[in-house]
């Protein structure tokens, strides 16, 4: 999971792509679809916007880890709920439960397509 988070929070997307198992299931409740692509591309616009990620709270289990980040905008903080399954050494669930209304107040434009 350190790995995970170092990736997406420092804008590489290549090293967070490598770590998704090619069928990861991606679910979050923003108003927009989501797959594997649109999931890095909103990671990648927060990593490239916040002014910092910072994991709050981790909780590790043999088969993933739920996160709690704190997403520090210019004018606000948002959170951000991440719940990761794990196999083979590969994420192959992704689901982001994030603080809707701080993030249209604070990161505009996030998810729109």
């Amino acid at each position: 999971m350190d790995f995970w988070v170092r990736s997406w929070t420092g804008d590489d997307l290549t090293g967070a792509r490598r770590l998704l198992a090619p069928d990861v299931e991606a679910e979050w409740n923003l108003d927009a679809p989501v797959d594997e692509e649109e999931l890095l591309q909103v990671l990648h616009r927060i990593a490239a916007f916040a002014d910092g990620v910072t994991v709050v709270a981790r909780t590790d289990a043999v088969d993933g880890a739920a996160l709690v980040y704190d997403l520090a905008a210019p004018f606000g903080t948002a959170r951000l709920v991440e719940f990761l399954g794990v196999e083979n050494d590969k994420i192959n669930e992704v689901r982001h439960v994030y603080d809707v209304t701080a993030i249209d107040r604070y990161f505009p434009g996030l998810y729109a397509n």
